[in-house]
């Protein structure tokens, strides 16, 4: 017994020390990121170490960081179209759209539906793995509060396009433009941005450089939904831009 409670002891004791430092880790992280470029993310180190146990030594992945006023109006507008469209509103969830995507979900279990926000995206990005287990929506529920609670809507925007994958090895809006369209982030038009967005679901199926149908019939749909929200003013409302 007494084996049992001193081990039961030590576990618990390295739990909590783990569970500290994680937390002192994420904290540390939202603070510094609130106001320093963020060099790689999560999702680039996971990407990055399973190029090197492949073998491919030639992979890099990075992101060119580039802040807002380097990103073209219709970048921002053409993720909030594709992703969020309540992202200017809510304080982290959208729950009308879990609800909804709960109850899709009942009905076809072998077409999972997702709800998560720009934010919790974000922070998923940033911070955690890919996958669907509880544990991780439990921890990218609790960062997206954080986030949401130290930085504004347009710093989570602006740390979204520089993270996101818009293709194998391809990290952030800036990397994304020049690999795409030859051009710098700034010069994006409105079909650019919105075809970048398109592929955000899934950046490795779906690619920019060689859109298939469906990719293009959502491209034209971001691009209504875009205008629908005002296009511009949308973002300079919001103080987004």
């Amino acid at each position: 017994m007494i084996r049992k409670f001193t081990a039961g002891v030590w576990v618990k004791r390295i739990l909590l020390r783990i569970v500290i430092v994680l937390a002192v880790f994420w904290g540390g992280g939202i603070a510094l990121f609130s106001i320093m470029p963020v060099p790689f993310s999560a999702v680039m180190v996971e990407r990055q170490l399973g190029a090197w146990l492949s073998g491919d030594f030639g992979y890099v992945a990075h992101s060119d960081w580039v802040s807002m006023d380097e990103i073209s109006p219709f970048m921002g507008l053409a993720v909030i179209a594709a992703e969020d469209q309540k992202f200017p509103d809510h304080w982290g969830f959208d729950v009308a759209a879990i609800q909804k995507a709960l109850a899709h979900n009942e009905r076809h279990e072998d077409r999972v539906r997702g709800a998560s926000t720009l934010s919790q995206q974000t922070a998923k990005n940033l911070f955690l793995w890919d996958g669907r287990s509880w544990l991780r929506k439990g921890l990218e529920a609790g960062l997206t509060l954080g986030m949401e609670t130290v930085w504004s809507k347009k710093r989570i925007l602006t740390v979204y396009l520089n993270i996101a994958e818009f293709g194998d090895g391809v990290f952030g809006v800036e990397a994304a433009a020049q690999r795409y369209f030859h051009k710098p982030a700034s010069r994006l038009t409105i079909s650019e941005a919105a075809l970048l967005a398109a592929v955000l679901p899934n950046p490795v199926r779906f690619k920019a450089s060689a859109p298939s149908g469906y990719v293009r019939g959502r491209q034209a749909w971001i691009m209504r939904q875009m205008r629908q929200l005002g296009g511009e003013g949308f973002m300079t409302g919001n103080k987004l831009y």
